[in-house]
């Protein structure tokens, strides 16, 4: 097949999967474990970590991905949304799904949607499509490990079909309130939906409330449960602009000096529970990690879009902090910048706590930009911009967030920073722009 053929057949497939979003989100476990049945189920044929919570998850998934890949294995990552491209979701030891194996799996899949709706079943989502292909890919791949992350919430998500070695619930936050509950207890019991029998249960939240909720789940289903900041502690050494260094007293062993480039305290929190995972893995399941692994999968990890340098000069920061516990992490990393200004350019969709967000960052920032996510939930992102005006800052509101960011830089002195934050949707195109600008000059 021709380049031009395959990437139109690659398109086509994805147009395909796009008609698929106006099932919306539509949650229940009916839909996919009856696809899933249709397609052989795929996901009995799984070794599973299976990765929930409210912020970090990508982070945590990624760092136990890129440890047990030091350690020989074959990993399939599942996670959710992507950022430049569909293919991003579903990759194997740092290689995305290839374009041919888009299209021959969506092409196969496709005549079970179809039959379902003959037979009267409701059509499966774009997600639970997205999900059950992954669960597909990598049981055909002969993965030794999947990690699946949870799209949202954690009971009924789609990726609930899998049973687990190991249930990770990073933290629980306020985050999609109106989908997941309005207090931390009933978004808790939600997550602690993936909390299964004859797994084990790993935790860095240090919200006593959720603990008890996740507690309770752990005792129903007769599993341990691990928590990192008690059974697990790690202390910050030091932190520059690049990487980081800490040491952590482990279930099993004690680390000193572990390296990390991924930035800000939360992803040493992130790093402490792959940690843990990995040496649940050894203890309860008998995986060979060698410790080497583990300083070495931390060391060489890499996930965009989280306390990215994208550039030092000029000096260019992005960062998916999409509600207030990601703010707040922002808000805590913006000092090991050195810089003379600070350009902040924000867009944030509305179901988002932006009064709260804008708060937390505006009063950091010289000068705001707020732009508006590619999304329908963006809503009134203007408003956005009338929130950070009360801080007596000049602000610009721009539309689209690739003339947002360009405009941003005309803004910067030498020694400034640029910020860029907020949704994904949003960072995905400012950050393509920006990729471009910076290569182009």
């Amino acid at each position: 097949m021709s380049d031009n053929n395959l990437d139109q057949e690659y398109q086509g497939s994805l147009q395909y999967l796009t008609t698929l979003t106006t099932f919306g989100i539509n949650f229940g476990l009916g839909r996919i474990k009856e696809l899933l049945k249709r397609m052989g189920n795929p996901e009995k044929a799984l070794r599973v970590v299976h990765i929930g919570g409210t912020n970090g998850k990508g982070s945590t998934t990624v760092m136990i991905a890129r440890i047990l890949r030091e350690a020989g294995y074959q990993v399939g990552v599942f996670t959710s949304p992507h950022m430049h491209d569909y293919r991003e979701r579903m990759v194997i030891n740092g290689l995305m799904i290839s374009k041919e194996d888009v299209i021959q799996m969506i092409s196969r899949v496709r005549p079970h949607l179809e039959d379902m709706v003959s037979e009267g079943f409701e059509h499966p989502t774009e997600f639970e499509v997205s999900t059950a292909l992954a669960l597909l890919y990598f049981a055909e791949k002969n993965v030794d490990y999947a990690l699946i992350e949870v799209g949202l919430g954690g009971a009924i998500d789609s990726t609930n079909v899998v049973n687990p070695l190991i249930s990770v619930i990073t933290n629980v936050s306020m985050d999609h309130m109106d989908y997941l509950g309005s207090d931390v207890v009933s978004i808790a019991k939600v997550k602690a939906g993936i909390i299964k029998p004859n797994s084990v249960v790993v935790t860095a939240s240090e919200d006593p409330e959720v603990i008890q909720v996740l507690r309770d789940q752990a005792k129903a289903m007769e599993v341990p449960l691990w928590l990192v900041g008690e059974d697990v502690r790690w202390e910050s050494k030091w932190s520059g602009e690049l990487e980081q260094e800490f040491d952590l007293v482990g279930l099993h062993a004690n680390y000193s000096k572990l390296r990390l480039r991924l930035m800000g305290l939360h992803q040493l929190s992130n790093a402490a529970t792959a940690v843990t995972v990995c040496e649940v893995l050894q203890s309860e399941y008998g995986v060979n990690i060698p410790r080497e692994a583990i300083y070495a999968g931390l060391r060489e990890v890499e996930w965009i879009g989280r306390l990215e340098l994208l550039s030092l000069k000029p000096k260019i920061l992005l960062d998916g902090a999409h509600n207030l516990d990601g703010a707040q992490a922002l808000a805590q990393a913006i000092p090991l910048y050195a810089r003379d200004r600070l350009v902040l350019c924000l867009g944030m969709l509305a179901d988002k706590e932006r009064e709260k967000v804008v708060k937390m960052l505006v009063p950091l920032a010289d000068e705001i930009i707020v732009t508006r996510p590619n999304s329908p939930r963006a809503g009134d992102w203007k408003a956005l911009g009338s929130l950070a005006e009360q801080f007596g800052r000049p602000v610009t509101c721009i539309e689209d967030p690739k003339e947002a960011v360009i405009f941003a830089l005309t803004c910067l002195g030498e020694n400034d920073m640029l910020c860029v934050t907020g949704s994904i949707y949003m960072l995905a195109d400012a950050r393509q722009a920006l990729i471009d600008k910076v290569k182009l000059g």
